[in-house]
């Protein structure tokens, strides 16, 4: 199976300027994904920026970087550009993965495109359990509900499925067993990254503030299964930043 791995790396960042370049141990955080993703074994990594600085940094390691246009509306739209750049077959597996994700876990990577290849749906993505009861609750925690045959049912911020003997009988002790959390790692059928920014914006989306629902809503499968390997989580301020630092000094000790 060959799979190609595209990472979308903006430089603007509200809570972190310039978050692909942020140093982490020596090497800009953009590297540590690059280096990751190629473990996965994809037949090629690519990273799509939209800067100069950006591009001008990635070339220091790979030539591998394609510089992209700046008004794009959503990673979706960014990853459609790049298909077309490259030229990819409508049926080629893209897995889109997260810039700001130093520690990414390249298992994850080759997993989610061999859960789509092996499927005729057009998007596949993963899912963890969750362990802690509050994160049930928390709407930053994107749950997700799936069928016998892995497709997902429904992502939501609030606490899917719905526990009605606990929740009616204000039980305190919630069985976390059911629950799965998103894990924010896609891969796509080319073609179907062109469709997907061509449909339109659907009402759940809207409210949930959640794109992967436009395709739900418009009757395309997602497949979705339980990562191998639990992600760490991925850098949006620089307190995650200094965490992330902190993990790999220790771990290099």
């Amino acid at each position: 199976m060959e799979f190609v791995v595209v990472i979308p790396a903006r430089y603007a960042s509200t809570r972190l300027p310039g978050k692909p370049l942020a140093d982490i141990c020596g090497k800009p955080m953009i590297q540590h994904v690059y280096e990751k993703a190629c473990l996965s074994g994809a037949s090629k990594v690519v990273i799509a920026t939209d800067h100069q600085k950006v591009f001008d940094a990635v070339k220091l390691f790979t030539n591998d970087v394609l510089m992209t246009r700046e008004d794009h509306q959503s990673g979706t739209e960014r990853l459609a550009e790049v298909v077309d750049l490259l030229k990819l077959d409508a049926e080629t597996v893209v897995v889109n993965v997260q810039g700001d994700e130093p520690l990414l876990a390249s298992e994850n990577v080759s997993q989610v495109a061999t859960l789509l290849n092996n499927s005729s749906a057009p998007m596949a993505t993963l899912s963890v359990a969750i362990e802690e009861q509050d994160e049930v609750f928390n709407p930053n925690a994107v749950k997700v509900v799936s069928d016998i045959n892995k497709n997902a049912l429904y992502f939501s911020r609030a606490s899917i499925p719905f526990d009605r003997s606990t929740m009616l009988n204000n039980n305190s002790v919630l069985d976390i067993t059911p629950f799965q959390r998103h894990v924010g790692i896609y891969a796509y059928r080319a073609g179907f990254i062109k469709q997907y920014i061509e449909l339109s914006v659907s009402p759940l989306e809207v409210l949930e503030s959640l794109e992967q629902l436009r395709v739900l809503y418009h009757g395309y499968a997602i497949k979705i299964e339980q990562a191998k390997v639990a992600p760490h989580a991925g850098v949006d301020t620089a307190e995650d930043l200094e965490k992330v630092i902190a993990y790999l000094k220790a771990k290099q000790a």
